[in-house]
């Protein structure tokens, strides 16, 4: 029997554009190693009158953060819920004390999915322009063009972004409509993620009490927040370095034009270091925190940190170096850009202009990283924090929470969408893109 757990895409702008006029949303971004909510406050008339030359800035003065809420994440691994009543307990958890600190209550929400196991696909779709001057529905037929993604069973259509239009002969366009011309092409961007991540997203956001008013990828949304205005235009990507999974986002011409996912991110060094010295995860990760590194010097031999032993008697305890503990973490995050360095081969990223790599998330914050990153991928490369939002207080402005603010960012200024643009009349149904919107309407 199927249930109709949540609406559709199109009906989940809907709710997005209703959160938008009521002037409150909430953003949920459910990590392996913390969930975090921030509630926004939207200027419903400043929204309105932020042009398009502002871009995302004319969107972030619109808003303001009025509440914080974090938490340590329970029942996720490899950024996918392994355990709902436990997810469920972390997601109220944290919605609880960002209400709190707002002194208001929400109804809806937008959610980040950091796993699934995401795949690119790149089509193409032309239409003839039917009036000489291009309107919604030119557009609409350009993208109803675009041929079917292989079919797979047990994945979906998450994002369909038109990211290039040519009309005529001219290329490299944003958004065509009122311009004039006979052919219009578009070039689009789909990502397909498995679709039982997203159902469990939906029954978690649902038994809290709230309407998802959109999902989104992590490392998309730390793209957002974490790369400049010029990074997303001549070609960059962002590297989201997260406790299970670490996610790569290639942004060109200020589109997502790419998106990968490696399964290994900072909870894997933390078990390395838990294995290697033999002392239980929360100490594990606190000594990462507070003396981990990933370049050593002949300093670190003489730094001395005192453990807890595993299973032995209360107070007892035993001593590591640093340097030690440096050549346990150091292997692990090689490894991780190895796997970085093999998505940005496989999606072309050295033909792109500017080719910098922009490392952010609760992983990147190890002494070191730029370093061994530049060494083993071999680009530019800079620690991105998130851009400041109001009212967003310093607690929250690190890396660690890249991923929450690009969801603030996509809130006011989200990108348009396949379901964006109605159906032209006498297209023959069945595509697969038209069966994804069907798809969501039924089983969400």
């Amino acid at each position: 029997m199927r249930h109709a757990l949540f609406a559709s895409q199109s009906m989940m702008r809907d709710q997005l554009r209703s959160a938008l006029k009521r002037g409150l949303l909430a953003v949920l971004d459910i990590g392996t190693s913390k969930t975090a909510c921030l509630i926004l406050r939207i200027d419903p008339a400043k929204l309105a009158a932020a042009t398009a030359e502002e871009g995302r800035q004319g969107g972030y003065l619109a808003m303001r953060v009025i509440g914080v809420g974090v938490t340590q994440s329970r029942g996720v691994r490899l950024g996918e819920i392994v355990d709902m009543e436990e997810c469920e307990r972390a997601i109220r958890t944290a919605l609880q004390a960002a209400e709190k600190m707002a002194g208001v209550r929400v109804d809806q929400v937008i959610g980040a999915v950091s796993g699934a196991r995401p795949v690119s696909w790149g089509f193409t779709g032309d239409a003839e322009v039917m009036s000489g001057e291009v309107t919604d529905q030119d557009v609409a037929a350009a993208l109803a063009a675009c041929p079917e993604p292989p079919a797979e069973e047990g994945r979906e259509i998450l994002h369909a972004l038109p990211v290039n239009f040519t009309l005529d002969q001219t290329s490299f366009l944003s958004d065509p409509r009122g311009m004039t011309g006979q052919n219009l092409s578009v070039d689009m961007h789909i990502l397909s993620v498995a679709s039982a991540p997203l159902r469990n997203l939906a029954r978690c956001v649902r038994r809290c009490d709230l309407e998802l008013a959109g999902v989104v990828t992590a490392p998309y949304s730390s793209g957002l927040s974490s790369l400049v205005e010029d990074e997303q235009e001549l070609g960059a990507a962002c590297v989201d370095m997260g406790g299970g999974a670490t996610g790569v986002s290639i942004f060109l011409r200020k589109q997502l034009i790419c998106l990968d996912v490696a399964r290994v991110g900072g909870a894997h060094v933390t078990r390395d270091i838990s294995e290697a010295f033999g002392i239980d995860t929360a100490t594990a990760e606190r000594i990462k925190t507070l003396h981990g590194g990933v370049m050593a010097t002949g300093l670190d031999d003489r730094e001395q940190i005192t453990v807890p032993v595993l299973g032995g008697d209360e107070g007892e305890t035993r001593t590591i170096t640093r340097a030690a503990l440096i050549g346990v973490i150091r292997p692990r995050v090689e490894e991780i850009f190895e796997e970085v360095r093999h998505l940005l081969d496989r999606a072309g990223f050295g033909g792109l202009p500017s080719r910098r790599v922009v490392l952010t998330g609760g992983g990147s914050q190890l002494p070191g990283l730029e370093d061994v990153a530049r060494r083993v991928i071999g680009q530019r490369v800079r620690i991105g924090r998130p851009l400041r939002v109001a009212g967003l207080p310093q607690s929250a402005a690190g890396p660690a929470f890249s991923a929450a603010v690009g969801l603030a960012a996509y809130a006011v200024r989200p990108h348009d969408e396949f379901w964006d643009f109605e159906e032209p009349a006498g297209l023959s149904g069945g595509t697969r893109l038209r069966r994804t919107v069907r798809w969501f309407k039924d089983n969400w």
